[in-house]
């Protein structure tokens, strides 16, 4: 797990050695905090070089992590972190550093927060706009269990853009509960002025006498001049705040609006929040910080240290160079090609532009192109009235962030049966980034939904003729396909459509019959010809289509094999298996047993994403021992369903 990622001996961590749990810096001097500021940077510098990870968020907010730390009494009193990327420093303070070597491997601690691994972290988090809701939840249980402590949430990094978000600010503004937000406003999101005169006005305005002040002015008008004269008086104190200190929309919200202070003075940060800590009710502290602070390469480019590939640490740069293109591109290539041809395609997506690859599309059809922010719901319904008015939408989103567009999907796609196309970046298992992040719902989630057309491309070219074959369909369409290189993605050329639900035979056989969908289709084919060494006739379907499915296929194949392996990367439940099964069952295709292969009813944690489909049992070896086995076990076919269980899955005796 650690062997080759293990502690750089030549940096000495003079003060961060010294740190076991929060406690601990709060015997630190201010000076010294600021030294250990420097220390944290180069531990997560030293680490994320060698396993990847999110480089910039953290960097951006070691101060203030540091600040919280040593102001709050955590984890008594509670830390929500938005999307949770930023939380390094977090971990580093609240005892993992020495395993802090095992970031995003196998056994080792999460990149996000994650409540089994540590008290400190107390709400699991991975999705963007959910700290303020989530933080209001634990406020409000706490007032109603009559307990004494805070809470807080720390968003950033575009979260404010998400729905949710402002949902969560609207209910908690409300209530009057004891809660506090920290925007930490790193560019991506809110930004706003920095300097001695907002620093002096938020020194003031945090100060007790300077709150009851403002109370009392409104007794004492209502009391001398009645309630005209005071209504007068209050808009003008307003009118004159909102011009002399920003945030007059969360004022307006209910909150105390502190703010914007600089977020890279320790001091600073310390007296704002110790002042702020017994202010009652909600309140909001703008933070303004620097993405990728510390370290130049991640200053100069915060988009692309984001989320990173190990890299050498004194320049920046990646340690392996790409030799062949990600599916991302082959994406990205084949969808300026239709866009040259057909002016009604229009892309969208929701603050993933490079991720998604839409980033070369965005600068040649720069009028074409929208990023809604954080807000994958209303890319998708935005999209619904754009097919509405007669353009051809393609939806770039990755798998795990679609799931929160399930209602939009269903309500404002195919209930009007609109052409809508969702290409379904980061399908499968995606490896480090872990539990909140693979893809592994979205043949489920989708395929119940009428009307839609779901696919999975084996390669590269077949990625870019489902694309068109996406585009040219009159109704909703979805493709999904997987994080990384792949095989076949250095092509070029035309290509042509896929007729709706049309699987292609890509090795016969008669003693068992592996129907696979997406990237599996090769560990398939490979599994098939090491069974054929052993005598085994193996054949291999790839089914491109989950949704319709090729049903005449599947029955000469489950007549002529009697046994039919399906294999997805993907959940069971609800899935291609499931789909294939319920064919079988409903054209009572006889003599077919039927077993599946896919991920079960589990979780999948953070891993090296080979590792993880082989302990899934989803490479050829595992799918060639699965196939054996269900060749040994049912030498005399007869009509009925064997299931398998999947990676974690659990059956009856």
């Amino acid at each position: 797990m650690g062997k080759d990622n293990k502690t750089n001996p030549d940096i000495i961590y003079e003060l961060l050695s010294k740190v076991a749990s929060p406690a601990d810096i709060k015997m630190m001097s201010v000076p010294e905090l600021v030294k250990l500021a420097d220390e944290i940077r180069r531990r997560i510098i030293d680490v994320v070089s060698r396993s990847g990870g999110h480089l910039a968020s953290s960097l951006g907010v070691v101060e203030l992590t540091i600040a919280l730390h040593y102001v709050y009494d955590t984890p008594k009193d509670k830390i929500v972190w938005d999307v949770g990327h930023q939380c390094y420093a977090h971990k580093i303070l609240t005892g993992r550093n020495e395993r802090f070597d095992t970031l995003r491997q196998a056994g080792g601690i999460s990149g996000f927060p994650s409540v089994n691994e540590s008290p400190y972290d107390c709400f699991n988090t991975g999705h963007a706009g959910t700290s303020i809701s989530a933080a209001l939840g634990l406020a409000q249980a706490r007032d109603l269990k009559v307990e004494d402590h805070k809470v807080l949430a720390v968003i950033g990094d575009g979260s404010m853009t998400a729905g949710l978000a402002f949902e969560g600010l609207n209910h908690a503004g409300s209530l009057h509960t004891n809660l506090t937000v920290v925007l930490n406003d790193n560019k991506m999101s809110i930004s706003g002025n920095v300097g001695a005169l907002s620093q002096h006005l938020n020194k003031i305005i945090t100060r007790k006498w300077f709150v009851r002040i403002e109370e009392e002015w409104d007794q004492m008008m209502n009391t001398i001049v009645g309630d005209p004269a005071l209504q007068f008086s209050q808009r003008f104190r307003e009118a004159v705040k909102g011009m002399i200190i920003p945030g007059k929309l969360f004022e307006d919200l209910g909150y105390k609006y502190i703010g914007p202070i600089e977020g890279h003075e320790i001091s600073y940060l310390i007296d704002t929040f110790q002042a702020v800590k017994d202010l009652e009710g909600p309140k909001l502290v703008h933070v303004v910080t620097t993405k990728g602070k510390g370290y130049p390469p991640a200053e100069e480019k915060a988009q692309s240290f984001h989320g990173v590939s190990p890299f050498h640490p004194e320049t920046g740069s990646a340690l392996k160079t790409r030799t062949r293109k990600t599916y991302t591109e082959v994406f990205s290539d084949a969808l300026i090609d239709l866009a040259v041809k057909d002016e009604r395609i229009v892309a969208i997506t929701a603050a993933m532009r490079e991720g998604t690859g839409l980033a070369p599309f965005s600068e040649k059809f720069s009028d074409r192109f929208f990023d809604v922010g954080i807000a994958e719901q209303h890319a998708v319904t935005f999209a619904a009235g754009l097919a509405m008015a007669g353009l051809k939408p393609v939806v770039a989103i990755y798998s795990t962030f679609l799931q929160r567009v399930f209602d939009q999907i269903i309500h404002d796609v195919c209930l009007a049966d609109l052409d809508v196309t969702f290409a379904i970046d980061r399908a499968g298992i995606v490896g480090e980034d872990g539990v909140t992040h693979q893809g592994l719902f979205d043949l489920a989630y989708l395929r119940c939904a009428p009307g839609m057309v779901v696919m999975a491309p084996k390669d590269g070219p077949e990625l870019k003729r489902m694309l068109r074959t996406a585009v040219e369909h009159p109704g909703p369409a979805a493709l999904r396909y997987p994080r990384g290189a792949g095989a076949g993605l250095d092509v070029a050329g035309e290509y042509d459509t896929i007729p709706i639900g049309k699987a292609e035979l890509l090795k016969d056989g008669e003693d068992l019959c592996i129907i696979a969908v997406g990237t599996v289709t090769g560990p398939s084919i490979d599994a098939a010809k090491s069974l054929e060494d052993e005598g085994f006739k193996v054949a291999v379907v790839n089914a491109r289509f989950v949704k319709p499915l090729d049903g005449k296929m599947i029955a000469m194949m489950g007549e002529r094999c009697g046994r039919l392996l399906t294999v997805e990367e993907n959940v069971l439940a609800g899935g291609f298996g499931s789909a294939v099964l319920e064919l079988v069952e409903s054209r009572k295709i006889p003599h077919t047993s039927c077993r599946r292969m896919g991920i079960g009813d589990v979780f999948i944690e953070h891993g090296d994403a080979g590792e993880m489909r082989a302990k899934a049992g989803l490479d050829a070896k595992g799918i060639a021992n699965a196939a054996r086995a269900f060749i040994i076990e049912t030498p005399d076919i007869s009509t009925g369903f064997s299931l398998s269980a999947g990676h974690g899955e659990k059956t009856a005796g």
